[in-house]
């Protein structure tokens, strides 16, 4: 039996599973390689990885993993799990099967944009979610925030920091007479006109025929979760500011199930790289300490 089966690979599932391996327990990742980040070209703000791509930051960390003898990979989608006993069994869509000791869900959250034509082609590309991702590399040029959701104020608060700002409400969010003051002292522009298109490199094209020419869009997506397997193993959650819930965990990621842990973004927000390794490895921390008797 395995000490513990991680179902995501992604930053935050590798992260947790180098602490383990590194305290020479056998660890089974199950990922079906789709993170997150897929449809960016470069991640920034990551320490001594600043411009990387995602992939190769991928693709590094993981033949790092790799390397430690008590690591398997299995490239797959987690469709089902259970706990009996205390032993976790994992079913995946390709008929494998898997027990073990310990469960870290690092399965990741899903992004939904508004219903916008040509928003989701550029997702990642010139239309962003973090300006500290992706702000600095647009060169202060104009910029444009779309509401999706009450978080997108404090991003329209947040966005000129690295560019003028225009703020399209598209009837998803109305500021109050105090947040149009505030908006007003950032000098940020409030367009209530709905959008018809994203089209070009970053447009809005408004349905009355007016088009902003931006050097990129920022959106606060709402979030869901990747699969049902926290719901199906009986986790609670959480509700965040950051458009969607996550797991509900203690300070070493254990969720409200006996010896079932969560990390990365299902389980923190906000979302980021750098967040995704630290809460991973906190998470392998956590369910190495529970693995030992006289530390529980």
């Amino acid at each position: 039996m395995l000490d513990v089966i991680i179902v995501g690979g992604s930053y935050a599932g590798m992260a947790g599973a180098l602490q383990l391996a590194r305290a020479r327990r056998h660890v089974l990742i199950i990922d079906s390689g789709k993170p997150r980040n897929r449809f960016a070209a470069r991640a920034h703000g990551v320490l001594a990885e600043d411009g990387r791509s995602p992939a190769e930051i991928t693709a590094i960390a993981q033949a790092q993993l790799l390397a430690y003898p008590t690591v398997t990979w299995q490239k797959a989608s987690a469709v089902s799990a259970t706990r009996e006993e205390g032993v976790f069994t994992v079913y995946t869509d390709i008929g494998t099967r898997f027990q073990s000791r310990r469960l870290l869900l690092a399965t990741g959250i899903r992004d939904e944009l508004p219903a916008i034509s040509g928003l989701q082609e550029r997702w990642g590309r010139s239309v962003f979610h973090c300006p500290y991702c992706h702000g600095y590399e647009l060169g202060q040029a104009r910029l444009g925030v779309i509401a999706s959701n009450e978080h997108s104020f404090h991003q329209a608060l947040l966005v000129p920091e690295w560019g003028e700002t225009t703020f399209f409400l598209n009837a998803q969010f109305e500021p109050d007479a105090e947040q149009h003051s505030l908006l007003d002292a950032r000098n940020v522009r409030v367009e209530k006109a709905a959008i018809e298109c994203v089209k070009d490199k970053a447009t809005v094209r408004l349905v009355d025929g007016r088009e902003f020419e931006f050097a990129g869009l920022f959106v606060a997506p709402n979030t869901t979760a990747v699969h049902p397997l926290a719901d199906e193993l009986g986790c609670e959650y959480t509700e965040t500011p950051f458009g969607g819930p996550v797991i509900e965990t203690d300070v070493f990621k254990q969720t409200s199930v006996s010896g079932l842990f969560a990390c990365g973004d299902a389980a923190h927000a906000p979302g980021a790289l750098s967040f995704a390794v630290a809460d991973g490895m906190m998470a392998g921390l956590g369910i190495h300490h529970s693995l030992i008797p006289e530390l529980n």
